[in-house]
Order: structure tokens, then sequence, then C-alpha cells
């Protein structure tokens, strides 16, 4: 059963993934914000920049990150 769990999870987030790049490319070749979808580029670089700016804290929360997307 955890198992099961588990894998639906790495599928959903595989999913998001894919989804979340397919977005960045749309957003870029569109040159700008689109329906549905949004801005999802800068979204992505204002969260770069939070967390750049966060010092300590943000590259913890980087790591984490990383840590739940390892495969």
């Amino acid at each position: 059963m955890i198992k099961n769990a588990e894998n639906a999870i790495k599928s959903l987030t595989s999913l998001g993934l894919a989804l979340l790049a397919l977005g960045i490319v749309v957003g870029l070749l569109s040159g700008g914000s689109i329906p549905f979808v949004g801005n999802i580029a800068g979204n992505i670089i204002s969260l770069v920049g939070q967390l750049g700016n966060a010092g300590i804290v943000g590259l913890v929360a980087v790591g984490v990150i990383l840590w739940l997307f390892r495969d």
C-alpha cells in the first residue's frame, strides 16, 4: 500500500515537472503571460531571487527542494 502511494506521488511529480517545463517553453515562445499558464518564467526568476536574498535559509530551502525532487 505504501509502495502504491509512493509510485502515485512520483508519477504526479513527474507530470507536474513536465507541465512546468512545457509552461516555461510556451511562456518564453509567446513572450509573456498567457491564459491558464501565467508568467511561469517570471515567477521562477522571482523565486530564485528571493532564495538568493535569504542567505543561509535560502540555501537550506534549495537543499530541501533538491532532496524532494531527487530520483
